[in-house]
């Protein structure tokens, strides 16, 4: 998820720079007009930059949160693995001790 959001941004990005430099290339309006226009997009693209930016920490929290549960219950199928081999272990050393 987070190398698709990184691209995204990336290419959002681009995709800004290259029209506003297009624009101002084009563009039939006086210059105040134009740099408003650029003003206005750039405003429009700091909110998107913002609001995505927000939403991949929103999942790299889940993500983490889901790894670190995922680990836990794997912490304790090991314990129990152990747990059981030791006593195995307890068990076989009793019998040893009895011949």
């Amino acid at each position: 998820m987070a190398s698709s959001t990184g691209k995204t941004l990336i290419a959002l990005a681009s995709g800004a720079a290259i029209g506003a430099v297009l624009g101002i290339l084009f563009a039939p309006d006086k210059g105040e007009k134009t740099r408003k226009k650029i003003k206005d997009g750039y405003k429009d693209l700091e909110k998107d930059m913002k609001a995505k930016l927000a939403n991949a920490k929103v999942d790299l929290e889940d993500t983490y949160e889901n790894l670190v549960s995922n680990m836990s219950y794997k912490t304790e199928d090991v314990i129990t693995f152990l747990e059981k081999k030791l006593a195995d272990l307890k068990e076989q050393n009793a019998k040893l001790h009895k011949q």
